[in-house]
């Protein structure tokens, strides 16, 4: 009989394994109809990981018949097979009818990138798509494009979107938007999605003057009025560039709110804004690492607040801000337990990583190539994101009447300083006290409230007229055992139109790699994601490595780099260059 691999021997395995994915990933860019023998076992793994956890159905997509860059097995979760049969959820999809619905409402959305299921969590769907299609591509995919491509839609994914033509849609017919997005709309009640969250900074992306795409905000016959709506607007991948010009440190880069093309603001519905204890009216002056809190834990309360409905998050493609907030959520929930509960931290990164960003046609190569560094923002962002806060497990209210009014985790009271046991009273004042997010189901409304205004207005073509405030790189007070010592952080900040700096305005920071406000207690949920950055760092590091745009004589962050990757049994080859 063969013995057992030791745990060390497997997760060195498993490290190689993502960095043989990381390293296929940033060469090579996805295309269903183009697949060798790597991208078919990239695929088999797939399936093997969320057959691990659950009972799930295949919508095949084998030659990119409905859409060129999703999955070829496009994995529709039914239910946990983990779960006592009793208490599980039983899906009441039938995956004849969602292929139907799917075919029939892929050209409502931009590239044909149609409403996707992509996690189930306590029986409800989160989805992910691209925004609206618009006139142009519409009659394009209906006429000599879509007909001769044999269905296929490669080529709308390499060449600029057809202009909208504006006197057309209003004068001309609008029988064909009625038909597709009432499919889509049909696609997404059959999902029992009833909340929709935009990142788009835009109401509609213009190019040259013309609208090229549209959006479930903007839309004119106001079709998707029955559904909740959120604008939730995030920078786009150019961004990025912002963030890896500034040695991959988030903290004080702030978007420019300013740039014309801005014209889509933060619009969330009153019921989602009081539970959270964030000022939503400030998020023009938040940096890039609070902005992305703020908008997962938003995510997080508004799968919780609904037992029922599901969710779905797109940008305009729907492959770059997309992926970002579907992997924080399946990597945060999953961290919970409340998702993948059979998946090691390996593995669950396999599974992002592969499925959310690879299948799903993120265009890793050409991103690099412009630096616009948002796949790994992704995973080194985790170190944000450990906190209870984020947690999507209720909290269970204590009896004890001294504790009637506040909910205190074991972490929470385990994280109390010995001066402060004595007596459930005598709290230390700088004991921060997260208290649980209470919203009833009920009070949901698809009324959506502007956060700039003193009544409710509907949010169509409506925009901001207040002024927003000035929008500069600010510093948040950084712990000095949270900072590397490396001369990274004295490198010029971007001149890029998407952000703003003052000249001479002294910039710091936390390093990029660093691990902030870390507590001698260590939760559970904390040690998970800290065990997927390492892994991710160590592989990342080996294959692709990080750009510096300054010369760093230290080698700080290289040599940690280093660290990791030889700590998960990885050789840095790539380090900072």
């Amino acid at each position: 009989m063969m013995a057992a691999s030791p745990p060390s021997e497997i997760g060195g395995r498993r490290s190689e394994e993502i960095a043989e994915l990381i390293d296929l990933f940033s060469k090579t860019q996805y295309r269903a109809k183009e697949v060798g023998p790597r991208v078919e076992m990239i695929e088999k793994r797939c399936l093997e990981l969320f057959g691990r956890d659950y009972r799930y159905s295949i919508i095949h997509n084998a030659s990119g018949e409905i859409c060129g860059h999703y999955p070829r097995q496009i994995v529709f979760l039914e239910y946990e097979c983990t779960e006592p049969s009793k208490d599980r959820f039983e899906s009441t999809v039938q995956i004849s009818k969602l292929g139907d619905l799917v075919n029939r409402s892929k050209m409502a959305r931009c590239r044909g990138r149609f409403v996707c299921p992509v996690i189930l969590y306590n029986g409800k769907h989160i989805c992910r798509s691209s925004t609206l299609a618009g006139w142009g591509e519409l009659y394009g995919r209906t006429g000599y494009n879509y007909i001769f491509s044999g269905g296929s839609d490669d080529a709308w994914a390499e060449t600029e979107e057809v202009p909208e033509d504006e006197y057309v849609v209003r004068n001309g017919d609008s029988q064909l938007f009625d038909k597709v997005r009432g499919y889509d709309i049909k696609l997404l009640r059959y999902l029992s999605v009833r909340y929709i969250c935009d990142l788009m900074v835009e109401n509609k992306k213009v190019k040259f003057g013309l609208n090229v795409t549209s959006s479930e905000k903007v839309d004119k016959a106001q079709r998707y009025a029955d559904f909740t709506l959120l604008s939730v607007p995030y920078p786009g991948c150019e961004f990025f560039k912002d963030y890896k010009d500034r040695d991959y440190t988030a903290e004080g880069l702030v978007f420019n709110w300013n740039q014309d093309f801005v014209d889509a603001p933060l619009t969330i519905p009153a019921c989602f804004t009081r539970n959270l204890n964030i000022d939503w009216t400030a998020y023009r002056s938040w940096d890039l690492v609070e902005q992305t809190q703020n908008y997962l834990r938003l995510l997080i309360h508004i799968i919780n607040s609904d037992d029922e409905s599901g969710l779905l998050v797109h940008c305009i493609s729907g492959w770059d801000r997309t992926p970002l907030f579907v992997s924080l959520l399946r990597l945060s929930l999953w961290a919970d337990g409340a998702v993948h509960a059979g998946l090691e931290p390996c593995e669950i990164l396999y599974l992002t990583i592969a499925y959310d960003w690879f299948l799903f046609g993120h265009m890793l190569p050409d991103r690099l190539s412009k630096g616009e560094e948002i796949f790994f923002f992704c995973f080194n962002f985790l170190k944000h994101i450990v906190s209870e806060k984020f947690s999507a497990i209720r909290k269970q209210r204590r009896k004890n009447s001294h504790f009637k009014d506040a909910d205190f985790t074991v972490d929470d009271l385990c994280q109390l300083k010995t001066r402060d046991r004595g007596s459930v009273t005598s709290l230390s004042s700088d004991f921060s006290l997260i208290t649980e997010e209470t919203a009833a189901a009920s009070s949901l409304t698809s009324e959506a409230v502007d956060l700039f205004s003193t009544a409710p207005q509907p949010i169509s073509g409506r925009k901001v007229t207040t002024s927003s405030p000035q929008t500069v790189f600010w510093n948040r007070p950084v712990q000095l055992d949270d900072r590397l010592p490396h001369p990274l952080m004295e490198g010029k900040s971007s001149s890029s139109s998407s952000s703003q700096s003052e000249q001479g305005f002294p910039r710091t920071g936390s390093s990029p790699l660093a691990v902030p406000g870390r507590s001698s207690h260590v939760s559970e949920r904390q040690s998970r994601l800290e065990a997927v950055r390492e892994v991710f760092l160590a592989a990342y590091s080996s294959t692709v490595g990080l750009k510096s745009s300054a010369p760093s004589p230290s080698g700080a962050i290289s040599g940690l780099l280093e660290h990791l990757a030889r700590g998960v049994g990885l050789r840095s080859n790539n380090a900072i260059i």
